[in-house]
């Protein structure tokens, strides 16, 4: 049973992604276009602060998820079960969002305990025939779920204030944990060792989760741009706001995402870049896309005329966010920032003052500029970075 139930290891097929996680990857495709949605229809701060609570519960149960999946093997009835459930609860989750802090709350907040809680819990009950290390692992993540669950739910009894307070105090419970082992009186804490992660894995997983936002990012100018009048000014703002998506993709995918493998799967403490790196550095990432998309829909919506401040700084913020996860996650896992990065942040720095006096379109013209620029100059450095990386691991060795 222990064979069947949990993912082989070191094979060539370990690191491959399964059918089941694709599909249930698409109930987040519908979480990322219920929050940019949402935050449309909210454009104030108060609606960026509750955009970034709800973003950081989402990917927290997406990768939460994407490490039992690293353990467990998808192929088997008992772990397709526990995702198509996960898939329902996610679902419940996700069409809760748009009301998420008015009638829909205690929706949103039971559907993300069942989710965490239950996960978790099955999890411990599969392990009871594989490792005690781990199963004693996941008994610590499911105190902590159950202590962040009792804010959760209190938070979606409460009102207003109450509840971005309460769930507040949820995330940050949630988001030390890791940080801290899991750590509980009379269990201890788990030393990164014990997750053995499977880095290609983990790497090609939380990959995905970027092209499902970049994705969201297509359908949203997509359907957009189908509902305007074709002329040559829309055309343009169509254009731009599809050029910046293609930096964002190459940026990732020939920069951070190759790195990142490269240095995962040669790692002797894998756990611990999986936690640092692609736990908590891609929320920058998936947030810096939701926020690009919401600018696309403003810049097609209305590419000429008066950038108000609003508008200017989610056309910089995304792009700004996206970069700041992309420096940190390289940071991380090569101890280095490429310049590029550096390059294309003080870009986007630089053009704060000047961002009102620009129309839409010429700022997100600029913006998708930098973008590229980024991306063409950091694409050279990748590779040299890659191919030097055997060199300094026997180096490392043999020291």
């Amino acid at each position: 049973m222990e064979s069947a139930l949990f993912r082989s290891r070191g094979t060539r097929e370990s690191g491959k992604v399964s059918f089941i996680e694709l599909f249930f990857d698409l109930v987040f495709v519908f979480a990322v276009t219920q929050l940019s949605h949402s935050f449309l229809e909210n454009f104030t701060l108060e609606g960026a602060v509750r955009l970034g609570l709800i973003t950081m519960a989402v990917w927290w149960v997406w990768i939460f998820t994407a490490w039992v999946i690293n353990w467990l093997n998808p192929e088997t009835k008992p772990v397709r079960l526990m995702l198509i459930v996960l898939m329902l609860l996610g679902l419940i989750m996700s069409t809760s969002i748009p009301e998420a802090f008015g009638h829909s709350g205690l929706y949103f907040a039971l559907a993300y305990t069942i989710f965490q809680v239950g996960r978790t819990a099955y999890t411990i009950w599969v392990l009871r025939e594989g490792s005690v290390e781990l199963r004693i692992n996941f008994t610590r993540i499911l105190g902590w779920l159950v202590l962040s669950g009792a804010f959760w739910i209190a938070g979606g009894f409460a009102h207003e204030s109450w509840r971005l307070g309460l769930w507040g105090v949820a995330l940050i419970i949630e988001y030390i944990s890791p940080s801290l082992g899991f750590w509980l009186p009379k269990l201890g804490r788990t030393p990164t060792q014990v997750w053995d992660v499977e880095g290609s894995h983990m790497a090609e997983r939380c990959g995905l989760f970027i092209i499902i936002a970049l994705g969201e990012s297509i359908l949203v100018t997509g359907a957009t741009f189908a509902k305007l009048e074709w002329s040559p000014t829309h055309l343009a703002a169509f254009v731009v706001s599809f050029a910046g998506t293609v930096a964002m993709w190459w940026i990732y995918f020939e920069m951070t995402a190759k790195t990142g493998h490269h240095y995962i799967a040669h790692s002797e403490d894998p756990g611990r870049v999986a936690r640092s790196a692609y736990t908590y550095t891609h929320l920058l990432l998936v947030a810096g896309i939701i926020v690009a998309a919401v600018a696309d829909e403003l810049l097609l919506a209305h590419p000429t005329g008066h950038t108000d401040a609003k508008t200017a700084a989610v056309i910089l913020g995304g792009p700004g966010l996206y970069l700041l996860g992309n420096m940190l996650f390289m940071k991380i896992v090569a101890s280095v920032i490429p310049k590029a990065y550096i390059a294309g942040f003080v870009a986007l720095a630089v053009l704060i003052p000047f961002a009102t006096e620009l129309t839409p379109l010429l700022l997100s013209a600029v913006v998708a500029v930098v973008l590229a620029a980024v991306a063409m100059w950091g694409s050279v450095f990748t590779e040299r970075l890659c191919r030097l990386l055997p060199q300094a691991l026997n180096k490392q060795a043999q020291g």
